[in-house]
């Protein structure tokens, strides 16, 4: 067992990096380490805790347990502690540091780009790591894996949270609007519904490809269309916008997207976009984060890009296929 009084709380630095990064040379970057100094360090820890904290993986490392376990308590009090030192501290300009996200594929391809040129501009020693979003609620992620922001369609979430606010609930959580948009039905550009007004009837009478990040075979289309007493065949469910529209560009299958993340799947040019026969309500795309999280220096900064990447890419007139 660690013995706290007598462990070298500068370790506990390179392990956040560390975790951060999945990588030891560019945890040792970061902290202006030389690559044998990390490695020493590492080990240092290692024999402290009792646990090999990471073992290697391709290119970097990957956490055992216990390193997972332990990292969000250990980040929440050194971002605390920089809090309580130096709370404007975070200089763009020379700032090193690391960011983990977590966002849809399609989200990711659209924000990323714009994103990348706002940091190389005014923060070049800020790196990114972007995860997969595969929940609608992620903020056990957010508490558990050190996630700064998720970016996505969190109906539920802001809901609860709404709620929580109202009954005068503290929230642990903090979210802001990124755009609002619509969902519509897409289709490859040939095919037989694409030359008229999309009916119920045919939308209904049509094979489905769903979009769904936890395999569920039904989703709120189908919710929808339960409520106006029909139904529909998914015949396929993948997790990804740009592997829908692979698959539907090439099908006969339809899909339903935000319109925004048409552009998205990289096949626009060969689908044609419908306007759905029944009413959705629209998508909103929020970005959310942890209260603690935000504590760290540049998280504000960060929240403020990435809302001004989405204005570049989502206040644009849309020029999509018909």
């Amino acid at each position: 067992m660690a013995n706290f009084r007598t462990l070298d709380l500068n370790l506990l630095r390179l392990f956040d990096e560390l975790m951060a990064e999945r990588n030891l040379t560019r945890a040792a970057d970061n902290l202006s380490m030389t690559q044998p100094a990390a490695s020493n360090a590492l080990k240092r820890l290692r024999d402290a805790l009792g646990d090999p904290l990471v073992r290697r993986s391709g290119y970097g490392v990957e956490p055992t347990p216990y390193a997972t376990a332990l990292w969000p308590s250990v980040r929440a009090a050194l971002d605390q502690l920089r809090a309580a030192v130096a709370p404007d501290a975070f200089e763009p300009a020379i700032a090193q540091m690391s960011f983990l996200l977590t966002m849809a594929d399609s989200t990711a391809t659209m924000l990323i780009p714009p994103l990348l040129k706002l940091i190389e501009r005014q923060a070049p020693g800020i790196n990114l790591r972007v995860l997969p979003l595969t929940t609608r609620d992620p903020r056990e992620w957010l508490e558990a894996k050190g996630i700064d922001v998720a970016i996505g369609y969190f109906p539920a979430v802001i809901a609860a949270l709404a709620l929580q606010q109202m009954e005068g609930v503290s929230e642990g959580f903090g979210h802001s609007r990124l755009y609002t948009g619509e969902y519509v039905c897409v289709m490859r550009r040939g095919h037989p519904l694409a030359a008229k007004d999309l009916t119920l009837d045919a939308y209904c009478a049509a094979n489905h490809l769903l979009v769904s990040f936890s395999g569920r075979p039904i989703g709120f289309v189908d919710e929808a269309l339960s409520d106006l007493k029909r139904s529909r065949r998914v015949m396929l469910t993948v997790n990804q916008f740009i592997t829908a529209g692979q698959v539907v560009a090439r099908s006969d299958l339809l899909t339903v997207v935000p319109r925004h993340f048409v552009a998205a799947t990289g096949f626009e040019r060969s689908l044609a976009v419908r306007k759905l026969p029944f009413e959705l309500p629209p998508v909103h795309v929020d970005i959310l984060w942890q209260r603690r999280q935000a504590l760290r220096p540049g998280h504000r900064w960060l929240r403020e890009r990435i809302q001004e990447a989405a204005r570049k890419v989502f206040s644009e007139p849309e020029a999509l296929p018909v």
